[in-house]
């Protein structure tokens, strides 16, 4: 009695396993609205301004995207792992903090790259084209507590593009 049970249990395991279908998908290559490659950018150098030796530094990148948005990359090298780092747009020059422009959120140690999302995405579709006339500058701060800057670059009027297309 065992065998059969055994033998009828192997016979339905198979052939549960043999009707199954398998759909194989077809991948989407098309781009969703609003998707699509980003060809428009103009980059800028971000340098350490850390007196305690910390050499935070990179590049500050804005796209445009095919919806006339800004998307802003950062990546900066020299960052410490599990650490997080303000990241503002600021008007004026290096060293005149007058107003903040955006928030560009944080920056994690453990990438170099903003935290939440690899771009931080400006809405007013008249921002890429002011970028090389705008007299303003982006700061990374150590922390959200003491205020201590680590790494700046100027944007604009106050610095010519490393590149751009």
């Amino acid at each position: 009695m065992k065998t059969y049970i055994k033998q009828i249990s192997i016979l339905f395991f198979l052939l549960i396993i043999t009707s199954c279908e398998s759909d194989k998908l077809e991948a989407i290559t098309t781009a969703a609205d609003g998707g699509g490659t980003l060809t428009s950018y103009i980059a800028y150098t971000i340098d350490a301004t850390d007196p305690s030796g910390t050499n935070v530094y990179g590049r500050v990148v804005f796209w445009k995207n095919s919806l006339e948005q800004t998307l802003v990359q950062i990546s900066v090298y020299n960052t410490e792992t599990a650490e997080i780092y303000p990241a503002l747009l600021l008007e004026g020059a290096i060293g005149s903090e007058i107003t903040t422009l955006e928030d560009l959120g944080t920056v994690s140690g453990d990438t170099g790259e903003l935290s939440d999302s690899k771009f931080y995405v400006i809405s007013d579709t008249t921002f890429y084209d002011s970028i090389l006339t705008l007299d303003a500058h982006i700061s990374i701060y150590l922390n959200t507590i003491d205020g201590t800057l680590i790494a700046e670059g100027g944007l604009g009027s106050n610095a010519e593009p490393v590149e751009q297309n």
